[in-house]
């Protein structure tokens, strides 16, 4: 799915009127939901699943849910998509299903653990298994050289340590990138190449986590780093019996959860914006899209030093937030006219 588009002009000089400091209201809703089920009750009904920017807020959070007497486990607005991402690109190098090819080590280790919630890279061992580990250390590393024909590939082992982003610019820089392994017979020949210990190979993820209403927050509460395995996403809930302290759990599992909202007096502003995509196949009402403008806008607040502003979409009565913009008869007319003087 391709998600570029090319902003238009954004008038954001009426959006300095929000405070920069409004204090968060939460919401304690005791029916058990899935974290996807929660976060459209709570968009509905209030503003999101609740966000939590500092142990102030958290408090705040703990003492609310404490007067209402609830137990168990609730929901917040914190959610970690693992999506594993090959540093080579290119699409035309991966066969069917090449992509997705993973040797996680089960022998010894159940790999990938995110151990210390801070492990986003990926390493091969001189027995061939996967860990992840965290990319900022040095270790030795595996480069893709490329070859006339891209199903007979060519490795090569480097034996400096580097952390993974030095690693992926050596490669870049002197063979074509960072190894990309599609198969069992690739990872066996790479496992050739490696003396002993680990070595870097392309696999890497972005770091989580992902606040439900768009927030950049990089407060945590954990009672134990996050454990993914091999799950493909997973989300973060309050433990009462924990302290208050947060795990992470399937998005899936069905618990009560926590909203917020703003005070009243928050003043609220609708714009109007239109949208130029530089493709012109890019559905802008697709939701991964529409996820990827908001977040642009959200950093262009940002970036403005505008804080404590909620941005959402405002559905039409057909459910779709773009509509193409119909030209004027007149311009139509126009147009027609000029083409058949031609």
């Amino acid at each position: 799915m391709k998600e570029k588009v090319l902003l238009g002009i954004f008038f954001l000089s009426g959006w300095h009127s929000f405070s920069t400091c409004l204090p968060r209201q939460y919401h304690y809703v005791a029916e058990p939901k899935t974290w996807t089920e929660a976060q459209s009750y709570c968009r509905e009904k209030y503003t999101d699943l609740a966000t939590i920017d500092n142990m102030e807020e958290m408090n705040h959070l703990i003492n609310t849910v404490k007067e209402l007497g609830s137990v168990g486990s609730l929901w917040i607005g914190l959610r970690d998509v693992i999506d594993w991402r090959w540093s080579f690109s290119d699409a035309s190098y991966y066969p069917e299903g090449g992509a997705d090819y993973r040797n996680w080590e089960t022998r010894s280790s159940s790999q990938p653990d995110n151990y210390m919630g801070r492990e986003f890279c990926v390493i091969i061992g001189y027995n061939g298994g996967w860990w992840d580990d965290d990319c900022s250390l040095n270790n030795q590393f595996i480069c893709y050289k490329g070859t006339t024909t891209m199903t007979d590939p060519e490795f090569v082992f480097v034996n400096d340590k580097m952390n993974w982003s030095s690693a992926q610019r050596y490669c870049r820089e002197n063979y074509i990138d960072l190894a990309s392994v599609r198969s069992q017979t690739e990872s066996q020949e790479i496992q050739k190449l490696i003396p002993d210990g680990w070595s870097w190979i392309g696999l890497y993820r972005e770091p989580p986590s992902h606040w439900s209403d768009g927030s950049d927050s990089s407060f945590t509460y954990w009672d134990d780093p996050p454990y993914h395995g091999l799950s493909n996403e997973m989300c973060a809930v309050v433990r009462l019996e924990k302290s208050f302290k947060w795990i992470a759990v399937s998005c899936h599992n069905r618990t009560q959860f926590v909203c917020y909202s703003f005070p009243a007096q928050m003043k609220k502003q609708v714009f109007k914006l239109k949208i130029k995509p530089e493709d012109s196949s890019v559905d802008l009402n697709d939701p991964a899209v529409k996820t990827n403008i908001l977040q642009k806008l959200q950093d262009r607040l940002k970036d403005q030093g505008v804080t404590g502003v909620v941005l959402k979409w405002r559905e039409q009565p057909d459910g779709k937030v773009f509509h193409k913009e119909e030209k004027s008869p007149e311009k139509k007319g126009k147009k027609w006219q000029e083409k058949r003087d031609l």
